[in-house]
């Protein structure tokens, strides 16, 4: 299926493609949308399995919208999405997703619920919380993806990967906020990621816990000048520094600092961090390795 804006595809919208995809697929159903900017609230649900959004270009589609928490419409973190995506087997190629609010809160770009979801070399552009990795048996695998917001623009309880991505902060503040549960071995782990800020930018954290159990690794990771000496913060509860697992490995560029980080961090050897595979980390009940390009 193809949509365009214009009227020159099957769809004029990437909702009407979705609800016309075949129910519980176990093929992969593919929608290539051409370029445009898609005023569009778009969900994904549960029963639309093995859907893949192939755009023709990242920064020529555009899925935008402005829904923000305490907006008119009384929206808050779990309905402010632009996209939402319930199914499983969900895969993105070369789209941007936008929450276009502004500053003005909690303001979900991309909310995901479903497993084994993939994304490659799309854009998640928003302020706070853009990037919202939902529940606890959802696997997400990020490749090459640009990533920007202020506030844990990266957050919430799903296992997920970041491979070759650029992770951008726009205002001093936190880049994850993870809600790993006590049950799941693995939260977010960053693989050969950059992060870079605007100027205004000068004292960023890695991360802090959301939920106490938060895990979060940066594995051969570029950090800028605004990565704070400390590197991750306790979200004001002493008690979350016995819990939450932070970990670095090989981290370069001037935000580099292991010995200023925190005392309960972690600095992992070259055998601990040889256990970060794509096949250890997204084992599962069902393993999943997903297909890198």
């Amino acid at each position: 299926m193809t949509v365009a804006p214009d009227g020159s595809g099957d769809y004029k919208t990437i909702q009407e493609a979705v609800n016309a995809s075949r129910d519980l697929s176990q093929v992969t159903v593919t929608i290539f949308i051409k370029n445009g900017t898609y005023h569009e609230k778009l969900v994904v649900p549960a029963h639309k399995t093995h859907v893949t959004l192939l755009g023709e270009s990242r920064d020529g589609v555009i899925i935008t919208y402005g829904d923000h928490t305490g907006d008119a419409e009384k929206h808050n973190t779990y309905s402010s999405h632009t996209v939402l995506v319930q199914a499983n087997d969900f895969t993105a190629e070369n789209i941007t997703f936008e929450n276009s609010a502004g500053p003005v809160g909690q303001a979900v770009a991309l909310h995901v619920e479903g497993d084994r979801a993939t994304f490659r070399n799309c854009r998640m552009l928003g302020n706070q919380d853009t990037l919202f990795m939902a529940v606890e048996n959802s696997r997400q695998y990020y490749q090459n993806c640009y990533i920007e917001g202020t506030t844990d623009f990266l957050f919430g309880t799903a296992t997920v990967v970041f491979d070759g991505c650029e992770l951008h902060s726009k205002r001093n503040s936190y880049i994850t906020a993870a809600s790993t549960t006590q049950r799941q071995k693995y939260g977010y782990v960053f693989f050969n990621c950059k992060l870079t800020a605007d100027a205004e930018a000068q004292k960023v954290y890695l991360g802090r816990p959301w939920r106490p159990n938060a895990k979060t690794v940066f594995i051969n990771t570029e950090m800028g000048a605004h990565i704070t000496a400390a590197g991750w913060d306790n979200w004001r509860n002493p008690e979350n520094e016995k819990t939450a697992y932070y970990a670095e490995y090989n981290s370069t560029g001037p935000g580099a600092n292991p010995k200023g980080r925190v005392a309960w961090s972690h600095q992992l050897t070259a055998k601990e961090a040889k256990q970060y595979t794509l096949k250890n980390i997204f084992a599962g009940a069902e393993a999943w390795e997903p297909a890198k390009k």
